[in-house]
């Protein structure tokens, strides 16, 4: 693997951090309006594909997905459940382990998000092949930065 070269700028537009974060945010923003119509924010909406891809989950299962501590969690999951997408249930076996499971309405939700990923999709200007090259590149990237962090 070769290395980079010598930092030779200093300047915010040269930097990956910043093309990262801007890049994060015109995304968001783009989700937004969408996500509006479906009553939910961009994290809640994080949840959702979670829960829709994988069932009934704990929370822990829930928070290893995504990347996100279980305090984080919480908040959302419980706006969630009053919104009536989720139930949150204690397992009998282990009190401290919540199972997070989709209610009619949350698996509604899901045919109707279809929309905002072809929004989306549509709104990056990209090709499918783009878009699959990109992440798999994103992939790559948070797996090489989690690597160097852990040393």
């Amino acid at each position: 693997m070769s290395q980079p070269g010598p930092v030779r700028s200093t300047t915010l537009d040269e930097q990956l951090c910043f093309a990262l974060y801007t890049a994060s945010r015109a995304m968001t923003s783009c989700y937004r309006p969408m996500l509006d119509t479906l009553g939910i924010t961009y994290p809640q909406y994080l949840v959702m594909l979670v829960l829709w891809e994988r069932g009934d989950t704990p929370v822990t299962g829930i928070g290893h997905a995504l990347q996100l501590e279980t305090g984080t969690l919480s908040p959302l999951l419980k706006r969630l459940e009053a919104t009536g997408l989720v139930t949150r249930t204690r397992q009998t076996g282990d009190e401290r382990s919540v199972l997070v499971a989709l209610t009619a309405e949350g698996r509604a939700l899901e045919a109707r998000s279809v929309a905002v990923q072809n929004h989306v999709g549509g709104a990056t200007g990209m090709t499918r092949a783009e878009i699959d090259e990109l992440r798999a590149t994103l992939h790559e990237l948070t797996g090489r930065l989690r690597t160097t962090g852990e040393r």
